[in-house]
């Protein structure tokens, strides 16, 4: 079970300097979308945004964000396309999903403006899709009993509340008080050892800018690095005047294997330009999930030899291996919902049609009597979720512990990006043979909330 992945400090910490300068429910075998609702006569209105008929669900995005269109809206159209296929379907035991969407611009402001429309004026049952950047409404959300099911933990208050339910799941206590354990999270080191192991490396880089969020991923990176026996090198680059051919060099010459940064993509661009000038032999230039995207090939143009080297981890499905059957139907629902979207394609937005699978299986489980108390007792019923195959099999629930485990068991998936060869597709492609026995008893690292 993995309390936490790094996932939430990545972005924050690249975020925060382009702004400057592991899970409940039963798996089934069949993805929710196609499964159609059989009667509904007895329904009723049975709780506040339920009739019926219909079910008003509400999704927060970053869609006319400071970080751009793409950064925080990647989830809500994952959640746009599962429900519209799922309506296509006949919907959920009878109701159609009507969708409430809102841009909070990025901001913690607008952000609580959101939390008060979708809850005070449009009255939505719950959430679903939700991605921000700084979700400063999630007090509100949760004081009034809102569930938010399957949302991108980009801040820490998914680690807080408990009517706030990340699509990593989670093991802290979730009382409203201090994130995590007392302000400390916790992130297996289970990527490190797949590295270690599977390219027989045990020299890593970790290069990160002079500002402090960029400094406290960094040191979780170099921590967890360290306990899976790693020689770390570190290489601190001023964001105001930026050595990378330096870096690179020293990294070159201590012999780095593998490269790990904290950075944002067009830091990640320019160290991968000089290792690109510096012939820097490389195994690995690993990515956060976040960075699991179809732009790859745009923010690394010129440096090919770099980007095909890049690699990426996750506790979910590669959205670009359609023999997954769940990929096949989520990449159907896409196509069909947003065809402009199928290019700008990454791991948030399958993870965003996951929480909104997620919300309806819940909803399923309630019959004809939809109420929150019975979507947050399936939520919290310590089975785990696989999202139909979109997600690893093991340990996500929402099953709180007093205190947390030394170790844990972990299951990840790992993808490598590859141009595309002559008459072939190119993209990512999956590096395992199956994210649900790629499995590793890890210590767990823990690192500030904040």
């Amino acid at each position: 079970m993995r309390a936490k992945s790094l996932v939430a400090v990545a972005v924050l910490s690249s975020l925060v300097l382009v702004a400057c300068g592991s899970r409940a429910g039963s798996s089934g075998t069949t993805t929710g979308a196609s499964q159609s609702a059989s009667g509904g006569s007895n329904n009723t209105a049975s709780d506040v945004g339920v009739t019926p008929t219909e079910i008003k669900i509400g999704s927060i995005a970053g869609l006319s964000s400071g970080f751009g269109p793409d950064t925080f809206s990647a989830s809500l159209y994952g959640a746009r396309a599962y429900f519209k296929a799922l309506n296509a379907a006949g919907g959920v035991n009878g109701r159609t999903v009507n969708l409430a969407e809102c841009d909070d611009k990025g901001t913690g402001n607008d952000n609580v403006k959101c939390a008060h429309k979708l809850v005070d004026d449009e009255k939505v049952f719950a959430l679903a899709g939700v991605t921000a950047f700084d979700y400063a409404g999630a007090q509100y959300i949760n004081s009034k009993g809102v569930p938010d099911i399957g949302g991108q933990p980009v801040s820490t208050q998914y680690d807080q509340y408990p009517h706030l339910y990340s699509i990593y799941g989670s093991y802290y206590p979730r009382t409203g008080d201090r994130p995590g354990f007392n302000g400390t999270l916790y992130a297996g080191t289970e990527t490190y050892r797949w590295f270690k192991e599977t390219l027989h490396s045990n020299v890593a880089g970790v290069v990160y800018y002079n500002v402090a969020p960029s400094q406290r991923y960094a040191k979780s990176i170099v921590d967890g690095l360290q306990r899976e026996g790693f020689s770390v090198v570190q290489e601190e680059i001023n964001l105001g005047a930026p050595n990378w051919d330096s870096a690179v060099l020293d990294l070159k010459r201590r012999g780095v294997q593998i490269v790990f940064d904290a950075m944002d993509d067009g830091g990640n661009a320019q160290l991968c330009n000089s290792i690109e000038s510096q012939k820097m032999p490389l195994q690995a230039k690993v990515t956060p999930p976040q960075g699991w995207a179809n732009n790859i090939g745009q923010v690394y143009s010129a440096s090919p030899t770099c980007r095909n080297e890049i690699y990426s981890t996750s506790g979910t499905a590669n959205y670009a291996d359609t023999q997954i059957p769940a990929v096949a139907e989520f990449q159907k629902a896409l196509e069909a919902a947003a065809p402009d979207r199928v290019a700008k394609e990454n791991l948030w937005m399958l993870e965003g049609y996951a929480s909104a699978q997620w919300l309806t299986d819940a909803i399923r489980s309630c019959g004809a009597d939809v109420t929150r108390k019975c979507v947050e007792a399936y939520m919290n019923s310590g089975k785990e979720y696989d999202g139909h195959g979109l997600l690893v099999s093991s340990g996500r629930t929402f099953k709180a512990l007093p205190q947390p485990p030394a170790e844990d068991r972990n299951c990840l998936n790992v993808a490598r990006w590859q141009d595309a060869a002559a008459g072939g597709k190119g993209g990512w492609v999956t590096q395992v043979k199956d994210m649900n026995t790629t499995c590793y008893t890890v210590p767990n690292v823990g690192y500030p909330a904040g």
